[in-house]
């Protein structure tokens, strides 16, 4: 087995396991849409597409979430995620209804279990593939909760947008795994900073400072291919660069305190001071943003992993009348401290799904993320490249960086950005 030179550190780690809005505030017509469902009698059928320890925990949280959910299709491309989900996920109870012939692997799995009688499926792949089979999802007429980040690139970005519309059309409910958007603490004081309890915004920060994370050693018998997307995090076709597979958490959050109003611009540098061998891909390892909002606020976010400095994991916000740190208490004209206790806002976002979609009314959160990665994705273009990165140009951009044809076989690391050098696409 190949080793892992790290162990991983999950989002548990840094976020407050609390709740979010409960179902009671999903007041719906059971009429509104085909793909309701007619109480919490009625049993929804799952299917989890990306069988590592993120999609293994998000099934185990949609089971937890409600009743009447069933877990019974698994998707990977590599059979030992798959068996390894299927030990895992086997003590959850009654709700575990997978059978041997509803696990799927290889490049189509996802296609087999979306045709394997699901009403909902669970995706938790690489975020490199999260735009095709979002798509493939919502054509298939499925619910779907998806992982964050939605895409690693503008081209990406698009079709999740495409998706998140269709889904709209079609009535079916769309959840990402930003679970601050489903926190007790984060809900209760950014509804107020929303409403105007700090006034007009003009200034934040956002930091997702920590340590390593793990990485996977390349097995003797693993192509370029095989090696790379079962160490993705290091390679921005996959994963995005830590900026947007890890940091978009925080940038989601300044975006839900801007109303999800897009920066005019931004203007980001980073760098590969620490992690500079080949097994940790071509990605930097730092990031700083100076981001600024069309009502003139900028917004300093920074994003770091390497050992051995300070860890800070949180968001800031100043106003005209105050400030908030947006998950837990607001000072100046008003003051507001938010309440603990809740459910688990990794179980609170699926609750929050199976609620909207038995309601007749599904969430739909798709144009919301999609507009959160892209922020990220504007980071790390204009640390990349060294040039100020406007959201017009990064809408427009033609950057596509899934491999066509992909297959196992050959496929060389992408060079180390140099800014200055690398050109915007």
């Amino acid at each position: 087995m190949p080793k892992e030179t790290k162990s991983e550190i999950t989002r548990r780690e840094f976020l407050t396991s609390t709740a979010a809005l409960g179902a009671t505030a999903l007041a719906a017509s059971l009429t509104s849409t085909n793909f309701a469902f007619a109480a919490s009698t009625d049993t929804i059928r799952v299917g989890l597409i990306g069988c590592g320890g993120r999609g293994s925990g998000a099934a185990g949280n949609c089971l937890a979430s409600s009743q009447n959910i069933e877990l019974v299709a698994l998707g990977d491309l590599f059979e030992d995620r798959v068996n390894g989900a299927r030990d895992n996920l086997k003590g959850l109870g009654a709700g575990y209804k997978v059978t041997p012939d509803k696990c799927f692997t290889g490049f189509d799995a996802y296609k087999k279990v979306l045709a394997a009688d699901v009403d909902m499926v669970i995706l938790a792949t690489p975020p490199g593939f999260r735009p095709i089979h979002l798509a493939a999802a919502i054509e298939a007429g499925k619910h779907v909760f998806m992982e964050k980040p939605v895409a690693v690139d503008p081209t990406g970005i698009r079709s999740v947008i495409a998706s998140a519309q269709k889904a709209k059309q079609k009535g079916l409910g769309l959840v990402a795994g930003t679970q601050r958007r489903h926190q007790l603490g984060y809900v209760e004081v950014m509804k107020r900073v929303n409403d105007g309890a700090i006034g007009d915004i003009v200034s934040g920060q956002c930091y997702w400072n920590q340590g390593g994370l793990w990485a996977h050693e390349r097995g003797q018998d693993e192509t370029d291919v095989e090696w790379q997307i079962r160490n993705w995090l290091y390679f921005a076709w996959l994963s995005g660069d830590h900026i947007v597979e890890q940091h978009v958490h925080n940038l989601d959050v300044i975006q839900w305190a801007m109303k999800d109003v897009p920066p005019t611009r931004v203007v980001g540098m980073g760098g590969r001071q620490s992690r500079v061998q080949p097994v940790y891909g071509h990605i930097f390892d730092h990031f700083a943003l100076d981001i600024e909002y069309p009502n003139g606020a900028h917004v300093m976010s920074m994003c770091r992993q390497i050992d051995g400095c300070e860890n800070n994991v949180s968001e800031r916000i100043e106003g005209t009348k105050g400030g908030s740190n947006c998950g837990g208490s607001i000072w100046g004209e008003t003051t507001y401290n938010a309440p603990g206790g809740g459910k688990d806002a990794y179980v609170q976002e699926h609750t929050d799904l199976i609620a909207s979609i038995r309601s007749g009314q599904p969430l739909n959160e798709g144009e919301r993320i999609a507009h959160s990665t892209m922020v990220a994705i504007m980071g790390r273009m204009s640390a990349y490249t060294g040039k100020a990165v406007t959201w017009d140009m990064a809408m427009n951009s033609k950057l596509d960086l899934m491999p066509k044809d992909l297959k196992f076989g050959p496929m060389a690391v992408a060079e180390v950005a140099v800014p200055g050098k690398t050109q915007f696409v």
